[in-house]
């Protein structure tokens, strides 16, 4: 078990030392921990190969899951997108030093309200190695310390990495080496949840039982989500041939991701033309249907689908599909059984989708695109660390913006209180500002 005390104190101190420093010298830090990827790719790729190995066993023994191993999994390919994920994080603006408001109180106060680094982020993941490097390249850019806990199931690839990320930017002489720390017991995550005094945001992913935990055994403010039940919606005004081409790769491109749609709900008027033709293209794949008795009575290949199924988080190559009578019955459905995180339609009808896109309660919602869209890189982010279904603070992937927070910077000459009170007062001007001047 780690030191967590020694290692919360060092990271506070290491973000302190963060904050004032400029973006080009954050940026500099970044180019190394990309360089170093791509510089030890080889032997990234030899300790990934060591966790694969011992995760094999796992999976055929029914300890490990088939989607957690796929997730733990690295190629030359992802390496290599690796480190360009960090150089994007590096081209994206600064998100420090920004004013939201600006407001001129009095002649010579003024009141700016700035962003600024949260501080300490600790993240707790399981099996995905390339989650350490996008939350450690999204907290140097943002000025956060970062304290990584991943899952023992890739140990080898997480140590190998964390040292030479850790390496590379305080390599710069700018940053920290403590700005970046890990931490590998399962002991250190409870270590972790009981210190608010030291960690300001907690980041958990893995699976729904593990981040549930972490939300209701800590007081740290939580960013995460515990479910990924995404829906594809195909309307009554529907192209048929999009809709099987987005049911398909919202289903079988990587179907053990959170944003991998788990129903499909179909409207009953576009259901016999579309239904066969996606079946015949999940097949394809070994896709298992799950349907209710309308779905059946088109697919007889197709199961019987249960309550349960419509909220389940397969991360497998099944699909619960339901006909539905209506936009409103599909919403609805949507409303009751999904996680808030991606839901999307297909429809050539705007007057539908406006209705869908406003009603529908989720972090991300779609018209006419795939699902597995809502990526923090996808959107420009960058990168991500990862995606929020709440509604405070932070939503949908999370970047730059959800790792920071602000404060009030007011600056006077002089300026009492007294001055504005009694019977020859001040008054306040409340002028608004032009931002950043």
């Amino acid at each position: 078990m780690s030191d967590i005390d020694a290692i919360c104190l060092a990271a506070r101190s290491a973000a302190l030392a963060l904050a004032p420093l400029t973006n080009e010298a954050r940026n500099r830090a970044l180019a190394a921990m990309a360089d170093a990827i791509d510089g030890n790719a080889v032997r990234i790729l030899e300790a990934n190969a060591q966790d694969t190995a011992a995760a094999e066993p796992l999976v055929a023994s029914g300890e490990m899951s088939e989607p957690l191993l796929r997730r733990l999994e690295l190629n030359e390919r992802k390496v290599a997108q690796i480190a360009e994920g960090v150089r994007a994080v590096a081209e994206l603006p600064d998100p420090l030093g920004v004013a939201r408001m600006a407001t001129l109180l009095d002649e010579e106060l003024t009141l700016r309200r700035v962003t600024c680094p949260l501080g300490v982020v600790a993240a707790v993941f399981e099996s995905r190695p390339d989650a350490l490097v996008q939350i450690a390249s999204l907290c140097l850019k943002s000025g956060n310390a970062a304290i990584l806990k991943g899952g023992r199931e890739a140990a080898h690839t997480n140590r190998l990495m964390s040292e030479l990320l850790r390496d590379a930017a305080s390599s710069t002489g700018e940053v920290p080496a403590d700005a970046l720390q890990l931490v590998e017991a399962r002991e250190d995550v409870q270590a972790l949840l009981s210190r608010d005094d030291a960690v300001d945001l907690l980041i958990p992913r893995g699976s729904n039982e593990f981040v549930r935990y972490i939300k209701e055994h800590s007081n740290i403010p939580v960013l995460g989500h515990a479910d990924g039940i995404c829906h594809l919606y195909v309307d009554e005004a529907a192209d048929t041939a999009m809709a099987v081409r987005l049911t398909f790769d919202a289903k079988t491109q990587y179907p053990a991701v959170c944003n991998a749609i788990e129903t499909l709900l179909v409207h009953e008027k576009k259901a016999g033309e579309f239904l066969p033709l996606a079946a015949e293209a999940l097949a394809e794949k070994g896709v298992a249907i799950r349907g209710c008795d309308a779905t059946r009575a088109i697919l007889a290949s197709a199961g019987a689908a249960t309550e349960e199924d419509w909220g389940t988080e397969y991360l497998d190559l099944i699909l619960s599909v339901r006909v539905v009578e209506s936009l409103a019955e599909a919403v609805d459905h949507i409303n009751r059984y999904g996680s808030r995180h991606t839901d999307a339609i297909v429809t050539k009808d705007e007057a539908a989708a406006r209705t869908f896109l406003a009603r529908v309660d989720a972090a991300s919602v779609m018209w006419n695109a795939s699902p597995r869209l809502a990526d923090g890189f996808r959107y420009g982010f960058g990168a991500e660390v990862g995606i929020a279904t709440d509604k405070i603070h932070a939503r949908g992937p999370v970047g730059l913006e959800g790792l920071v927070t602000y404060k009030y910077q007011l600056e006077g000459n002089g300026h009492l209180v007294s001055d504005y009170e009694g019977a020859d007062a001040r008054t306040f001007l409340h002028r608004p500002l032009p931002l950043n001047e």
